[in-house]
């Protein structure tokens, strides 16, 4: 079988494209690719770097139906970003006006974690990565 290699890209659908375009790009500091108005469609598309070469690609419809359930729809249940310090992007997301869950602890990797949402109630998760060893394991 060959090997899968990364995720390429994520698509998000928005309500409100120049909103999330500043949610994405601004706040959340995502380089903005490519951006495209597909005029068949009457469409915007943007597409966003991520750090480690994924994308996310933010499109926009009109008349796109909101997501049904919050957080247990069928489909994407959220998008987690690894982060170096929840703490210290929970603060800066919260100085930015986006409201946040409290900060938990995965019982399992007893890394922390915290859930918000995108402007449109996309579930959105940062979860803090464990620092690299520099030492050899033995």
């Amino acid at each position: 079988m060959p090997d899968l290699l990364r995720i390429h890209h994520t698509a998000i659908i928005c309500s409100d494209y120049e909103r999330s375009k500043r949610f994405y790009s601004q706040v959340l500091g995502l380089k903005i690719l490519a951006e495209n108005f597909r005029a068949t469609r009457d469409s915007w598309k943007l597409d966003l770097a991520l750090p480690d070469g994924g994308q996310i690609e933010l499109f926009s419809f009109k008349g796109a139906p909101p997501r049904p359930s919050y957080p247990e729809a069928q489909g994407l249940r959220h998008l987690a970003f690894a982060v170096a310090n929840v703490s210290e992007w929970a603060l800066y997301l919260q100085a930015h006006g986006v409201g946040l869950e409290d900060i938990r602890t995965d019982e399992y990797t007893g890394q922390r974690f915290v859930f918000f949402a995108d402007p449109d109630g996309l579930p959105l998760e940062l979860y803090e990565a464990k620092a690299q060893s520099t030492s050899p394991s033995t």
